[in-house]
């Protein structure tokens, strides 16, 4: 009798955590592999970690402070001992036989990470991520979002996965390492999923896995400059030197649009706070570069299919006559593609 993969799960409690129990259940009670869940808390203000079923294949480790969200993987991570590392949000409840549908197409040759068909808790039949896009100026956002899940039933290739549901053997995290602890949250997906691109490997949307997301999109001021400061430092350290130069004229007209969006939203201390710490920390960006371009098989150009140059306008609105801009974006990055 063939044994079952084993699967190491990573959550993050923080917080309130009104779903923890139920996302944790969920995963205990996946079929098809050998399941543990490493628990880290990150700062759960509730007692629902404390409130957690005792069970032998749960662990829970408490680092010294809050690590956010992609230092607390990495955390966790260095508990595994599962063939294969997954990714599961403390606001997600995953099906049944989700993770070994993502377990048996991330152990496919070539197929580096396998991300789940991620669904709106509030309508399970509406998508909350189908693969994650990632536009030439860096930004990033939940693909077919609140579009039907019937509109997202195949199996794809995808620019990136999303951080709320994921599976990859944990030898590539491994040789990946991990996420950079300096992304703190928010984009530290779409760097590994770049990078695993950059590494010769797929990212795969699996349509079948599916992960109910219980999804509140907030916008504060301590998002948008992490939200900033992290799409900067993937645009200087994951792209390579072909197409930073490409992508330098929509790169620099969107920094000068993010300044006046900021000052009319009211968060214009953030991204200058952003900007400051990319200047400060520019030994470091510079470091990362390196490393990351030093690891990297494939070529700028055959990644740069992978960008989109249109803009979600349900993620980000856009004022009218946006379209326009969108068509000449879109011209611009057909071009500027030729060049590399």
């Amino acid at each position: 009798m063939t044994a079952s993969p084993r699967v190491t799960v990573v959550t993050l409690a923080y917080g309130d955590e009104a779903v923890l129990d139920r996302a944790v259940r969920s995963v205990l009670d996946s079929t098809g592999v050998d399941v543990d869940l490493v628990l880290v808390d990150n700062g759960c203000t509730s007692d629902a970690v404390r409130d957690l079923p005792d069970d032998p294949r749960l662990r829970i480790v408490t680092p010294h402070e809050n690590l956010g969200f992609a230092g607390g993987v990495n955390h966790g991570a260095r508990f595994a001992e599962g063939e294969f590392l997954a990714l599961v949000n403390s606001d997600a409840e995953v099906a049944p036989d989700a993770l070994a549908k993502l377990v048996a197409v991330a152990s496919r040759p070539g197929v580096g990470i396998a991300t789940g068909s991620i669904r709106l808790a509030s309508d399970p039949g509406r998508m909350n991520s189908a693969g994650n896009p990632v536009h030439v100026v860096g930004l990033s956002w939940a693909g077919g979002m609140n579009e039907p899940a019937s509109d997202h039933a195949a199996q794809t290739l995808v620019a990136s996965a999303s951080g709320a549901g994921l599976v990859l053997r944990r030898d590539l995290w491994t040789r990946l390492e991990g996420f950079a602890d300096e992304y703190f949250a928010y984009h530290e997906d779409v760097d590994l999923s770049w990078r695993t691109w950059q590494a010769g490997l797929t990212v795969v949307y699996v349509a079948d896995a599916v992960v109910i997301h219980h999804y509140e999109f907030s916008r504060n001021p301590l998002k948008m400059f992490l939200l900033e400061k992290n799409r900067q430092i993937f645009l200087r350290t994951a792209y390579g030197r072909r197409l930073r130069v490409v992508t330098w004229l929509p790169v620099t007209a969107l920094g000068l649009v993010m300044t006046l969006v900021a000052r009319s939203q009211g968060w214009a201390a953030e991204k200058k706070r952003a900007d400051a710490w990319v200047r400060d920390n520019a030994a470091w960006i510079r470091q990362r570069r390196r490393w990351v371009q030093s690891r990297r098989v494939v070529s700028d150009r055959d990644l740069a299919p992978l960008l989109s140059a249109t803009l979600d306008q349900q993620v980000f609105p856009l004022p009218a006559g946006a379209g326009l801009l969108q068509a000449s974006m879109r011209l611009y990055w057909r071009v500027a593609r030729s060049l590399l």
